[in-house]
């Protein structure tokens, strides 16, 4: 029985290379899968479009209430779109 030798080109990643990695910002994917431009988004959903902005391209990382907010728009953007809508007088 032979003996596999290990390839030196599958080796596991360390934190150095997870840390170059780009990864897509969970944000665009949630609105891309929405349809939704980035102005689009940041108007339906009051966010300023500079955060938003920063947010997908990685130059900052939403905090804990924001991806909160981004979680709920996830599963439910209906019910966000209708919280934020202007109040009628009854």
């Amino acid at each position: 029985m032979s003996e596999t030798m290990p390839d030196p080109d599958d080796r596991p990643l360390t934190d150095a290379d997870l840390a170059r990695m780009k990864r897509t910002p969970q944000v665009k994917v949630v609105r891309r899968a929405l349809g939704l431009t980035q102005e689009e988004f940041a108007n339906q959903f009051h966010i300023p479009i500079g955060t938003l902005r920063d947010w997908e391209q990685g130059r900052n990382v939403p905090d804990k209430a924001a991806e909160a907010y981004l979680r709920v728009i996830a599963r439910d953007p209906d019910a966000v779109r209708r919280a934020l809508a202007p109040m009628t007088a009854a």
